[in-house]
């Protein structure tokens, strides 16, 4: 977590009126307590009104605000139906980061616009998609972000299977079905994978180098050509 981010937290934690104690601070943000005594006080040195002290606990006196966003309503609706697609087809780990990028939107606009998120009837129901496959998600994710050989079994749709190790490069959405394109180094080429097809999935310790002809780059500018 970027230390804005946390700076961040600590005062949406400390909203509630209650004390709060560094232990708790810190076992929430999964950080340590000297960790904690430093935010608060870089944060009292910046003017927010945190009364407290380290091994007391700390509250927030009321009437503090961040200054609000201004969004339109269209804007509103956007976020909304973009966090509820989240919600409904995303992995684990961004289903947890879009309801808390909501939870901060809602703490700063005034209370108007706050209003239009509650009344916003937009939705992306997402009860089709199992626990097994946000987990599949999280780790394709991120085996893309660090650049991890991933090794599946992958079952095509004519029931053929093989055992491959591919280079996870992005994964698309595509309404109902996830896939994930990858070089693969069985045909020496880019495929694309759907990840419901997957049987078996384990990110390798292996990293792949950044090699341009093999990016995702060089995918899409393929697809682009034919």
């Amino acid at each position: 977590m970027r230390r804005a981010d946390r700076l961040f937290q600590i005062v949406q934690l400390l909203r509630g009126g209650r004390l709060v104690t560094a232990r708790m601070l810190a076992q929430k943000l999964e950080v340590s307590e000297r960790t904690i005594y430093r935010d608060v006080a870089d944060l009292q040195a910046s003017g927010v009104p945190i009364d407290g002290e380290a091994g007391v606990g700390y509250v927030l006196r009321g009437g503090f605000d961040i200054p609000p966003l201004m969004f339109s309503r269209d804007e509103i609706e956007a976020i909304v139906l973009g966090t509820r697609m989240v919600e409904a087809w995303g992995g684990a780990e961004l289903v947890d980061a879009a309801r808390e990028a909501l939870k901060k939107i809602e703490a700063v606009v005034p209370p108007d616009l706050r209003s239009r998120i509650e009344r916003t009837h937009l939705y992306a129901p997402g009860y089709r998609i199992p626990a097994a496959m946000r987990q599949r998600l999280d780790t394709l994710n991120g085996a893309i972000r660090d650049r991890h050989v991933a090794a599946i079994d992958y079952r095509r749709e004519d029931g053929d299977a093989s055992a491959r190790r591919i280079r996870p490069l992005g994964l698309f959405f595509w309404g109902g079905a996830w896939t994930v394109v990858a070089w693969c180094e069985l045909r020496i080429d880019f495929r694309s994978f759907r990840v419901d097809r997957i049987d078996r999935l384990e990110r390798l310790d292996e990293r792949f180098p950044d090699e341009p002809d093999k990016s995702l780059r060089a995918f899409l500018a393929r697809m682009r050509a034919e």
